[in-house]
Formats: structure tokens, sequence, C-alpha cells
């Protein structure tokens, strides 16, 4: 019990990047049948970051452009929203979901959209 109370912060990390990694993962196999779909690939990265590197076929729209660009996502489609960390991406996925969009899924890092 001693070990808990002294190492819960850790513990409580390591639970949150499996989860994380474990879902991802998930998400990953299930790509093919989402791209049949018609999956909307968005990378809410900065410019320079998606211009310095970027998985082809994605739209770059920043996390702080977001909410004025909405139109220019299709509510029908899945979308598989990505940034550099996985953070950005969750914020957008958030957004979207509260705007109306039903299929939003948090990628995390861009280059997870490369499997694509």
């Amino acid at each position: 019990m001693e070990f808990l109370k002294q190492n819960w912060p850790f513990l409580l990390l390591f639970s949150w990047l499996a989860y994380r990694w474990i879902s991802t993962r998930q998400l990953k196999k299930r790509l093919p049948e989402l791209k049949r779909q018609g999956a909307i690939l968005l990378d809410v990265r900065s410019n320079g970051e998606y211009q310095s590197a970027h998985a082809s076929g994605s739209i770059n729209i920043p996390l702080n452009e977001l909410p004025s660009r909405f139109e220019e996502i299709p509510k029908n489609n899945p979308v598989l929203v990505a940034c550099a960390s996985g953070s950005r991406s969750a914020l957008a996925r958030l957004l979207l979901k509260k705007h109306g969009y039903k299929n939003v899924y948090n990628m995390g890092n861009w280059s997870n959209l490369e499997a694509l």
C-alpha cells in the first residue's frame, strides 16, 4: 500500500499512456474501413509544422483557426484528427464533437495518418 501512496502520479501517467497507445493501435486497425467511408485527414498543427512534414492527403487547419473553419469539414464523413503529440488533436476532437460531428477520432501524432 505504501508503494501506491508514493507512486500514484507515475502509475496514473503510465495508465494514461497505456490507454492512449492501446486506443491508437485499435484505431489503426479500423483505418481501412474508415478510409472506405471517406475519412477526412485533419492536421491541426500550425502551418509551419504542417509545411515541414505531413501525411499525404491531409488538410491543415490549425487548432486556433478551427472554430472559424468548420464549414470546410464535411459532417457526414469520419474525421481523423492529428497533431504533433495528440494534445491539440484531442482538443480539436472535443470541438468538433461539440459542433455536431459524430465520427471524430484522435489519431495522436500526424505520422499515424500515413498508414492511410
